[in-house]
């Protein structure tokens, strides 16, 4: 009895089917130039990328750096998503921060519905400090599959 339970344990195990997990990431950046001047976008890239081929190794001993271009890191293929600036002639626009909250949720409810699960939200903004007038907010949603 024990050897046909031990026997169906392991006829289950060997047919679930172990997957990699997958993280992409989706960036968004939204302009905090006055005036509409700035330009704000959701970025998705449509390629991948092995950070391997980019990566060099410094010691004391042995100072040997990747001789791979740089233009080989850049990505051609990738998805931009217009957004509204936080600014325009007349100030900050809060009709505008709704209109890109209302098309970042339908990337997000976009990717959920194709099986990801956004598990990480990271953001900055980039100012020169204080008097500047230009910057860029940055959001970066991390999903997982």
């Amino acid at each position: 009895m024990k050897k046909i339970i031990f026997i169906a344990l392991l006829a289950i195990v060997g047919t679930i089917e172990v997957t990699a997990q997958q993280y992409k990431v989706i960036t968004s950046v939204e302009s905090i130039v006055p005036n509409g001047l700035g330009r704000s976008r959701i970025i998705n890239a449509l390629e991948d990328k092995d950070y391997k081929e980019f990566t060099s190794v410094q010691t004391e001993e042995d100072n040997t750096r990747n001789k791979s271009d740089r233009s080989e890191i850049r990505v051609k293929n990738f998805e931009e998503t217009k957004l509204l600036n936080f600014f325009n002639l007349g100030g900050i626009r809060f009709q505008n921060i709704a209109a890109n909250d209302a098309l970042i949720t339908s990337m997000i409810n976009a990717m959920i519905a194709d099986g990801w699960s956004l598990e990480f939200v990271t953001s900055a903004v980039e100012s020169a400090g204080k008097g500047d007038n230009q910057g860029i907010f940055i959001t970066r949603y991390i999903f997982k599959k």
